[in-house]
């Protein structure tokens, strides 16, 4: 699939935001902690979708109630949907000057992910920091894709080749109106 930049400028990719908030001490800590056992870009990324997917539970996998929407408050709080852990994955990659976008896939709710650019590189590579769980295996891969899901189009699934800068507008709305996760499931978009 040929992914979009819905912004043609890279710097957009590295953009710090109220949700993107890679200049949170908090964001900056985690990234230095990171960075220490990481030789190089490649390895850094890999290190820090590692940490997101393993050590932030999926709200759903672990029955949390909290919803979260910004990167720091997603390592603070520990929790999030797949949102909110890319929210989270894409500061600590931005903190570190490696462009990263948000990007989703329409299954039966509209699922959040991120791509990101290493230097060197020159395609965009998605990956999925929702969280493994039985049946999902999600890894840090740029020779190939491997998601926690595959869109199925005669399901009527499908990968938006779109990569945004910031979080699509349904999506941040979802996660900011959201009194708890229950309320969150019943307004989760079923499309961008």
């Amino acid at each position: 699939m040929d992914l979009i930049q819905n912004s043609p400028e890279i710097s957009a990719y590295l953009a710090a935001s109220e949700v993107i908030d890679h200049g949170h001490p908090l964001v900056q800590a985690t990234a230095a902690t990171l960075r220490a056992d990481a030789p190089d870009a490649y390895a850094y990324a890999k290190a820090a979708f590692e940490f997101v997917r393993d050590t932030i539970p999926h709200s759903a996998d672990s029955g949390d109630m909290r919803v979260t929407w910004r990167a720091s408050d997603v390592l603070e709080k520990r929790t999030g949907i797949c949102y909110a852990k890319a929210h989270a994955l894409v500061a600590l990659l931005r903190t570190e000057g490696i462009p990263a976008a948000l990007c989703y896939q329409k299954l039966d709710t509209v699922h959040g992910l991120i791509a990101v650019k290493l230097p060197g590189e020159d395609r965009w590579a998605r990956q999925d920091p929702r969280g493994n769980k039985p049946g999902v295996d999600a890894q840090f891969r740029l020779d190939r894709e491997q998601l926690a899901f595959l869109a199925q189009p005669e399901s009527n699934e499908l990968d938006y080749p779109v990569l945004f800068a910031e979080p699509h507008p349904v999506v941040l709305q979802s996660l900011q109106q959201a009194v708890d996760r229950p309320h969150l499931w019943q307004t989760l978009p079923t499309e961008l």
